[in-house]
């Protein structure tokens, strides 16, 4: 026989071994592509599962003589290697993903296993590189492999272990793939012991249905979290435009005012909140809340501050009345969670201002008189802070004399807060600076800048810092 004809000899005999090979070595490296992408419930079992198929499918390809005598000398040479690192690890890695199906007690076993299976693997892969024995400790890891895979097929099998230590949205493909396995397994050990031939393809069959039967499980708890990641989108939606509908619809036209209001949820809802509370053409208060935190967490007090402004409305002309009930009344709902807030009295007829705050950053007043940039500070206790009845309540009030010109800002931390690529803040030197250069800016000009030098601030690889909300008043 001719050398081309002992070529085609060799592939027709090896050619269900190179096919499946090949397609366990496909499927785990598509296995581990996906676990990259997506990060969901499910997504590390995929990536075990991916991890453990293309091991076995490089094991499968690097035993074929068909395929070796296609390689490179140094790759032919690697081969042994390569077969006695995936024999005595492969065990760790199919344990790693039984791992992400285990609740309980049985956690501790499963880890037990992995970390016995690694020693036993880095201790037998050591042997061979020094005396080239690739099978010394081989049966105690086959040993180990037994006991392990018996464990897993009695808790899947028996309902009542399945449902108490794994985590399975349903026992239906598993638990036949598993037993299937173990038969497999149990048939080929037993044609050892009885010295005959196990079918070769046996074994590639029954790893091929495990391989499915977790696969399918793993698909199935990624689906299950899509679809609670998209149920939960939905009410964040639906939180998002709640929130939004607690928010003053128009601005209050106050007459010798414009003003402008800018406002940006971190996430879908945020902490921040804004209230106006217009008496007549001539008077108007300005509220302006940061609640601690984040999220639906932070939006529920925020939702509470619109409950409680209810209660404020006869004291509108009175700063610290305002505050101090807001507080009274927020004291009883607040857990662990702080607000601070700043409220701004204005009334164009008498040509006065009134502030106070409770634990807010500055008022920023533009005096046109002198070309003045001023902070005003006028602060008391955030909400949710007790230090006794002498200090509950104390809300300082500072009066403001009007001058057609004038500009005041009302916000949130959020807006200086903000950290750059290098770790710098956006800073109060900085929103200052801004609203001198642009101070002959009409209002809403001036609140669409600072948001947008506030933006520009945050590297583009991060998502928004902080909630942000600018309330502009301008006296005309």
């Amino acid at each position: 026989m001719n050398p081309d004809s002992q070529v085609v000899a060799i592939l027709r005999g090896q050619i269900a071994d190179i096919i499946f090979g090949t397609v366990f070595l496909f499927f785990g490296l598509i296995a581990c592509a996906i676990a990259a992408i997506r990060r969901r419930s499910g997504v590390r079992l995929m990536l075990w599962l991916g991890v453990w198929s293309a091991m076995d499918g490089l094991q499968e390809l690097a035993q074929l003589s068909a395929v070796c005598a296609v390689l490179p000398h140094w790759m032919q040479v690697s081969v042994p290697y390569l077969n006695t690192t995936i024999s005595y690890l492969v065990l760790v890695v199919a344990s790693l993903a039984f791992l992400e199906l285990n609740v309980g007690r049985i956690r501790l076993f499963v880890w037990g296993v992995i970390l016995a299976a690694l020693a036993i693997g880095l201790a037998g892969i050591g042997i061979f590189i020094v005396t080239g024995s690739d099978d010394r400790l081989m049966p105690e890891n086959h040993l180990l492999a037994a006991c392990s895979l018996g464990v897993l097929a009695t808790v899947v099998s028996i309902p009542r272990l399945s449902r108490k230590f794994l985590v399975l949205p349903s026992r239906a493909v598993l638990a036949p793939g598993t037993l299937i396995f173990a038969l497999q397994a149990v048939y080929t050990n037993l044609a050892g012991t009885l010295h005959y031939q196990a079918l070769r393809i046996s074994g590639t069959l029954g790893f091929a249905v495990l391989l499915f039967s977790f696969s399918y499980v793993a698909l199935q708890m990624v689906f299950a979290s899509e679809r609670r990641l998209l149920a939960i989108d939905k009410e964040l939606e639906i939180a998002r435009r709640l929130q939004f509908s607690i928010l003053p619809d128009n601005i209050p036209e106050v007459e010798n005012t414009r003003i402008a209001v800018a406002y940006e949820p971190m996430t879908a809802v945020g902490g921040d909140f804004y209230e106006f509370l217009p008496v007549d053409q001539h008077r108007a208060g300005f509220l302006v809340a940061d609640v601690s935190g984040h999220g639906v967490p932070a939006a529920l007090i925020a939702s509470m501050i619109k409950v409680a402004m209810q209660s404020v409305t006869a004291w509108t002309h009175e700063p610290s009345e305002v505050l101090r009930r807001l507080g009274t009344v927020l004291s009883g709902q607040l857990r662990d969670q702080y607000v601070s807030a700043a409220y701004l009295w204005i009334d164009t007829e008498t040509g006065k201002a009134r502030y106070s705050a409770a634990g807010h950053p500055p008022l920023l007043y533009w005096r046109t008189a002198d070309g003045a940039l001023t902070r005003i500070e006028s602060n008391g206790m955030l909400f949710g802070v007790h230090l006794g009845p002498a200090s509950d309540g104390d809300y300082p009030v500072r009066d403001i004399p009007l001058t057609p010109g004038d500009r005041f800002l009302l916000y949130t931390d959020g807006v200086v807060e903000p950290e750059n690529a290098i770790g710098e803040s956006f800073g109060d030197h900085r929103l200052e600076q801004i609203m001198r250069e642009n101070q002959s800016r009409p209002a809403s000009e001036l609140s669409k800048r600072l948001l947008a030098e506030v933006q520009a601030w945050q590297p583009a690889s991060k998502s928004q810092q902080d909630d942000i909300t600018l309330v502009v008043i301008d006296v005309l």
